[in-house]
């Protein structure tokens, strides 16, 4: 399994913008073959910064997306919304842990 981890910093005054968006689009994403987790988090100290977490399958299913037309729209669109570069990693899951 695949994660990635998105950081994005929005203008102020575009944050409502982009939950409007993501709300829009946020069950397409999670609809993509091979996408099993799609999270959305917003950093406690600065309200402009939220992250994605999504979990794929596989690193093809995550280039089938990012190389889809839905994502090349979503994506021109949510970028005219930052207020510095956004920042992304893709990273392998170690280790899960939940109560039992």
């Amino acid at each position: 399994m695949l994660v990635r981890i998105v950081k994005m910093t929005f203008e102020e005054n575009r944050i409502q913008d982009f939950l409007a968006n993501f709300n829009v689009v946020k069950e397409h994403i999670i609809g993509f073959e091979g996408c099993q987790l799609l999270e959305l988090y917003q950093d406690r100290k600065d309200a402009r910064v939220y992250f994605t977490y999504s979990y794929w399958e596989s690193e093809k299913d995550l280039d089938n997306y990012r190389d889809s037309v839905f994502f090349k729209k979503v994506w021109a669109k949510t970028k005219t919304m930052f207020s510095e570069k956004p920042v992304a990693w893709s990273v392998n899951k170690i280790i899960s842990l939940q109560p039992r």
